[in-house]
């Protein structure tokens, strides 16, 4: 008996993993709730009316390489639990493990594996990606798809994603989209938008990406609480704005990218606001890169600290059309060499720094290989032995901080042991200046 109960459980799952699940969504009434169990499920899977399509123990729906795997073609459709793997590798045909071609759609807690297009919405307002792990092909770079891509689908959330090797998780033409706490890893761009306003960004991590936030042609963006990590591919932004206004970047940490924020053409118009405040910008090969044009911006309360290159003007002139402080209050510079005399935590004297070896950088890149040289000091020594040779301060920050504020906190809530100890080492070295120029105090008769 047990043989035969055994042989008649084989036969079941069998059957149910042969069963035509397209056919079986087909047959369900609109605003059913259909649960899937275990198995091995073939696509393509088309939904066209509202429906809860849910997973239980993790059912497998393999797209066997055929183009789509799952697409929601009407409004109100929910789909969570599953795996969504092997999509197509067609390009020009853009294929995705799910496409979704209406509004109100909830795509949550799913696995998708090896997909060229992981979740791609089109004219899909209102909707919800939320609990996703997705992970691209093994192709080049330039032959993947899109982890994640919004077209005009306003006011959609997107929530506790991961995205790995993909192309992009991009945003276009889609507003009042709230992006939070999504991890994006071994992509091209980490986050692009392009034409999207009224954009919040807050506590993602983006890490190992060419750019990690690329803002271009949009405007009223937030940007929170977001921890950009070693962004070093042919561009290797932290964040990148161009041609973007009336933007707020706060509490962020930018360590450890080829450039920490690059600013083209930003702010694009005058008025509103473009304000760089509470962030850490360390280790760095450059803290902050403008193009000559670039004016309008407010930094304040930031710490910049042990960049190779604090800021770096790409073409002649300097950052004097930006601002460096507000209501007296500028920020932290780990090169700063002023000090503190009536303690209220500004530096007495402006920073303005004047390297020559920064100008030629500015200048030849390929003088890198004479940072941390004896030629480096060289060059150096000259400039402060020989004024005139000296270049004109790149920006003027009137009010320095003597300590950094705080250090941007990780996903759980600890500060990034990198950052935190370069802004230590920094602080301590800042305090070893300060007391060495006020030297001992006499005391009082």
């Amino acid at each position: 008996m047990r043989v035969v109960a055994s042989i008649l459980a084989l036969l079941v799952v069998a059957w149910a993993r042969a069963d035509d699940l397209a056919a079986r969504i087909a047959a369900a009434a609109p605003g059913d709730t259909f649960e899937v169990g275990p198995g091995v499920y073939t696509g393509p899977v088309r939904v066209e009316r509202p429906l809860r399509l849910v997973g239980r123990g993790r059912p497998v729906i393999d797209g066997r390489g055929a183009h789509d795997i799952v697409t929601i073609a009407a409004e109100h459709v929910e789909i969570r639990g599953f795996v969504i793997r092997h999509s197509g590798d067609d390009l020009d045909h853009e294929s995705a493990a799910v496409r979704v071609l209406a509004g109100h759609a909830i795509v949550e807690d799913n696995i998708i594996e090896d997909a060229l297009f992981g979740i791609d919405l089109k004219a899909a307002p209102d909707s919800v990606i939320r609990g996703n792990v997705v992970g691209g092909k093994a192709l080049d770079i330039a032959r993947r798809g899109d982890g994640l891509r919004l077209w005009r689908s306003d006011r959609t959330l997107v929530e506790g994603n991961t995205f790995r090797d993909g192309r992009d998780a991009i945003l276009w033409y889609s507003s009042d989209v709230l992006v939070r706490g999504n991890v994006v890893d071994r992509c091209r761009y980490g986050l692009h938008l392009m034409y999207s306003d009224r954009v919040t960004l807050e506590d993602n991590d983006l890490t190992r990406n060419s750019v990690g936030v690329y803002f271009m042609y949009s405007n009223q963006l937030t940007l929170t609480n977001n921890r950009l990590l070693r962004n070093r591919g042919p561009s290797g932004y932290g964040v990148g704005l161009k041609e973007s206004g009336n933007y707020r970047i706060e509490g962020n940490l930018i360590a450890g990218n080829r450039v920490g924020v690059y600013f083209d053409g930003s702010p694009f118009a005058p008025g509103g606001e473009a304000l760089l405040t509470g962030n850490t910008i360390a280790v760095n090969d450059v803290g902050l890169a403008l193009l000559p044009s670039v004016g309008g911006n407010t930094f304040t309360g930031n710490s910049f600290v042990d960049n190779l290159e604090q800021l770096a003007v790409l073409g002649r002139g300097n950052a004097s059309r930006n601002a460096f402080a507000l209501n007296d209050r500028g920020n932290f510079w780990s090169d700063y060499v002023g000090y503190d005399q009536d303690g209220d935590g500004i530096g007495d004297f402006e920073h303005e720094p004047a390297h020559l070896v920064e100008s030629l950088l500015d200048r030849e890149p390929k003088a890198k290989l004479l940072l941390f040289s004896p030629a480096e000091q060289a060059i150096e020594f000259v400039g402060r032995a020989l004024p005139f040779t000296r270049p004109d301060p790149k920006f003027r920050d009137p009010a320095p901080l003597m300590r950094p504020p705080a250090v941007a906190a990780t996903k759980h809530g600890r500060p990034a042991s990198l950052a935190l100890a370069a802004a230590a080492l920094a602080a301590v070295g800042g305090l070893i200046v300060a007391g060495a120029r006020l030297g001992p105090k006499e005391s009082t008769p």
